[in-house]
């Protein structure tokens, strides 16, 4: 499982390091793709091949799922850690997300996300009292 806050450095190859408590669920091997909120979403290889398998059950008849699929599987990338735990982030996946030298990862269960520091704050900004402050249960039977 995926979980907590990590601020890494984009190097001038596009690379970033992994955070270290990512290392053992990544190890063998991931897919970064388009996120929501641009951000991008990095899968360990398995999990990727679960979600795939799910959305592949979206029908195509269906104008949003098509578009959904498009975005969140043209863009995908598998990687493999290089020796120092670096993996290289696309060209293209870095423009989408304006990723810039300062980055932030943070772990969400399943996955990670990769966000542009800036755009990381001015997210929690925006969503930090509306969090607090929840009536509804969001997920149900979670609290």
């Amino acid at each position: 499982m995926l979980l907590g806050t990590h601020t890494p450095k984009l190097d001038d190859k596009g690379r970033v390091i992994l955070p270290a408590k990512f290392r053992e669920d990544l190890a063998g091997g991931i897919v970064v793709t388009r996120g929501q909120e641009r951000c991008l979403y990095v899968f360990s290889s398995a999990e990727f091949e679960s979600v795939h398998e799910r959305i592949r059950q979206a029908p195509l008849s269906n104008k949003q799922a098509r578009d959904f699929l498009r975005m969140f599987l043209s863009g995908a990338s598998a990687e493999m850690p290089d020796s120092q735990n670096r993996i290289t982030i696309p060209a293209p996946l870095r423009a989408y997300a304006g990723l810039e030298k300062d980055l932030v990862v943070t772990g969400v269960g399943a996955h990670a996300e990769i966000w542009n520091a800036d755009a990381w704050n001015d997210y929690l900004a925006g969503n930090e009292e509306s969090y607090s402050d929840m009536e509804q249960e969001v997920i149900p039977g979670l609290f």
